[in-house]
């Protein structure tokens, strides 16, 4: 066979569609090239139909034959686009439709995954204060100590003077104080000896004790007011002062 030197070209595969109308174009065209070539007037027999009526021909000659081929095969090759662009627009749906579907899928199962995340995390919370409610019950609670009070009066300030001694290891008696405070003061917080050798130095005794102030400030309490007339502050600086010189206040038993 002879190479196509008009289109060099890849020459278009046919497919079924375009052959079947091919076929029938040609069927069409190979009669009217039949009726084209018998000359008008003329008659035609065969061996088979010799009896057959004669066939009349009109007088106008079949022109624009190839101009009616090439409009039907132009007419086919349209159809047979149309329905290949139909065909492709149906498959270019159902690939949408697909990536649409797996699409879908996979955020239901991110979703899915997701709240199984969570009800994980809040069963994990649970649980933890479930432990730690355990654990804080198991431990035994402990009742806050509430602070002692003590009277405003002379009893008071004794037990709470000796409360602060106990705790800062300073000796001494309930007897002890109360017997000098009633020798020095007759439970007076703010008795004042303006009388005595202190006195006339400028420095006069003051207080349950009768204390002077550098004693006072020499043997004062940490934790206590700084003043000779605080009761508690005056009753431990006067004993710590009792417990250096003679070793406790119970010992002291005139004025010292």
């Amino acid at each position: 066979m002879p190479k196509n030197t008009q289109n060099p070209g890849r020459s278009r595969t046919l497919t079924k569609t375009h052959k079947l109308a091919l076929a029938g174009v040609a069927t069409l065209g190979a009669a009217a090239l039949a009726f084209s070539v018998v000359p008008a007037g003329g008659e035609t027999t065969t061996d088979e139909a010799a009896a057959a009526a004669p066939v009349a021909y009109g007088s106008q000659k079949v022109t624009n034959v190839k101009a009616t081929l090439t409009d039907q095969l132009a007419a086919a090759s349209v159809k047979v686009d149309a329905i290949e662009a139909q065909h492709k627009a149906a498959q270019d749906a159902a690939a949408k439709a697909k990536a649409a579907a797996e699409a879908k899928k996979k955020a239901e199962a991110q979703k899915k995954a997701e709240a199984a995340a969570k009800a994980a995390a809040e069963k994990a919370a649970k649980e933890r204060a479930k432990k730690a409610a355990s654990r804080s019950a198991a431990r035994p609670k402990v009742q806050p100590v509430a602070a002692k009070t003590y009277a405003n009066n002379l009893d008071g300030w004794i037990r709470h003077a000796l409360d602060i001694m106990h705790d800062k290891g300073i000796p001494g008696t309930y007897d002890g104080l109360h017997r000098n405070i009633m020798r020095e003061s007759s439970g007076n917080p703010n008795a004042i000896n303006n009388w005595d050798i202190n006195a006339q130095n400028g420095v006069p005794s003051i207080g349950l004790l009768q204390i002077i102030k550098p004693t006072f400030d020499a043997y004062h309490v940490p934790g206590t007011a700084w003043s000779q007339y605080d009761p508690v502050a005056n009753l431990t600086a006067a004993a710590n002062y009792a417990a250096d010189r003679y070793g406790s206040i119970d010992n002291v038993n005139s004025a010292y």
